[in-house]
């Protein structure tokens, strides 16, 4: 097989985290062609937009894309979340985030989960505006029937693909009895088509709290837009922390995969970015791909590089960017 693959740089340490995940990738015996596309502030300042048609262009005509990190500055104008809007108009209905215990000291050694957030609608739907006298701002939360059955099936056909036992289902349903009573609604309807996987229903707040009590009990978890963002991010830092939070989101069609930690402007050069996020989301790009052992082989190897100490300082190491990505490069 080949592989057509976009990189998508971005901003800030984006080139930066990219660039060791495509020379982690050359090392694997697969054919890849990598191609780049602009996307963030950069391309905001060349092209008059975050998010250039040819960009997503690209990202339609490859098997699968690899994105580093945005700069997103506030009050710019006609500026946009590329990220926001490249998820809607790809219809990357989908993010899934895997928390997985790694070999390190300050993480637990029992976490395997996964976060599945719907992508698309929710708070992020971009429907908002300022009444005329600015000082009442209005934001709409959208929940589509369609779009919380895509997202529910996915989180139980994912439970069942991995041997998971139990879904948690997460929402808000005794406040926004509209929004997220629909979310419930379809979801328990969709739970009856999938006997062997248990459904639990849990208030966002208080998965909040058991998610710092006891991660262990999840296996997966399935939510609206904010929540999963909220969610994700606080269960990341029971494994290893942003550092090693990588994310995929998941269309009909094609698939974006990223690291979930920002651009760092502050870091771009000095070599201390961790890239293990960013292979790790190129590890569930070959799962996407279907090179299953090939993703094993890049995990094994940034598991053996932490198990030794070789890292950046975040996990405890002293190695450089590139002295990480030379690492793991060994070991594969």
């Amino acid at each position: 097989m080949s592989y057509r693959i976009c990189l998508l740089p971005g901003d800030g340490i984006g080139p930066e985290v990219i660039n060791c995940a495509e020379q982690v990738l050359r090392a694997l015996p697969l054919n890849f062609e990598f191609v780049r596309a602009d996307i963030g502030f950069g391309a905001y300042q060349c092209f008059d937009t975050p998010l250039p048609d040819s960009t997503l262009n690209e990202i339609r005509c490859s098997s699968a894309a690899l994105f580093g990190a945005v700069t997103t500055p506030p009050n710019v104008p006609d500026y946009f979340s590329p990220v926001v809007r490249m998820r809607q108009s790809l219809e990357l209905y989908a993010n899934l985030r895997p928390i997985r215990s790694i070999p390190h000291t300050s993480s637990r050694s029992n976490i395997d989960l996964i976060i599945v957030r719907e992508n698309t609608e929710g708070l992020y739907s971009g429907i908002e505006r300022l009444e005329e006298d600015g000082n009442r701002a209005i934001t709409e939360r959208v929940i589509t029937r369609h779009g919380a059955e895509r997202i529910i099936r996915k989180a139980f056909d994912l439970a069942r693909q991995t041997n998971r036992k139990s879904v948690h289902v997460i929402h808000k349903a005794n406040v926004l009895r509209q929004t997220c009573g629909l979310f419930r609604e379809v979801a328990l309807d969709v739970a009856k088509e999938y006997p062997d996987i248990m459904m639990h229903e849990m208030l966002v707040d208080t998965c909040a709290m058991e998610l710092v009590r006891a991660p262990e009990q999840f296996e997966v978890i399935v939510t609206t837009n904010l929540f999963g963002d909220i969610l994700s991010d606080e269960a990341c830092m029971f494994a290893g922390g942003l550092g090693v939070a990588a994310s995929g989101n998941i269309g009909v069609n094609t698939a974006v995969f990223e690291p979930v930690h920002g651009s760092a402007p502050t870091l771009v050069g000095k070599g201390k970015v961790n890239p293990i996020a960013t292979f790790l989301a190129a590890a569930m790009m070959l799962e996407y791909l279907n090179e299953n052992e090939f993703a094993e082989r890049l995990r094994d190897a940034v598991n053996a590089c932490i198990a030794d100490g070789e890292s950046t300082p975040d996990l405890g190491g002293n190695l450089t960017t590139r002295q990480v990505m030379e690492s793991v490069i060994r070991r594969l």
